[in-house]
């Protein structure tokens, strides 16, 4: 019989993140999202008139992945460049349809964070403490 490898944090920690990951790709699906797109999404929202690289640095993808999903994001009316045009700087802002479907995901994350917290509290509150100590120490 083969003896049962010793508990790694590491390995504990990304099989609660793939399972959770899951739980938020089902709740987002319905809504036209992914968690990349929603990630985008809140970027874009969280730095009205970012412009594609850093879009992309922020959600470490190529520019080119960037334009992409914006351009997607356009063709739906999440998405608005205010300066749309070739050689010149974008200026990227979330529309009043994109506020309303980030509102509606914020809905999913609120619910799926209320869910993890009951099954898991004293994980919650650890990963509270590190969350902290993380933005504590980012520069």
């Amino acid at each position: 019989m083969s003896e049962s490898p010793p508990f790694s944090p590491t390995i504990g920690l990304l099989t609660v993140s793939r399972i959770w990951d899951a739980a938020l790709a089902d709740a987002l699906k319905p809504l036209g999202l992914t968690t990349r797109k929603y990630g985008l999404l809140g970027h874009i929202r969280g730095m009205p008139g970012i412009s594609f690289s850093e879009l992309a640095r922020r959600s470490r993808i190529t520019v080119q992945s960037a334009h992409a999903a914006v351009s997607a994001f356009a063709e739906a009316g999440l998405v608005d460049d205010g300066t749309a045009h070739a050689g010149s700087a974008s200026s990227l802002r979330v529309t009043e349809k994109g506020e309303s479907l980030l509102t509606q995901a914020a809905d999913e994350v609120t619910r799926l964070d209320a869910a993890f917290a009951a099954q898991h509290p004293g994980l919650t509150s650890a990963l509270r403490a590190l969350m902290s100590e993380l933005v504590a120490k980012t520069p």
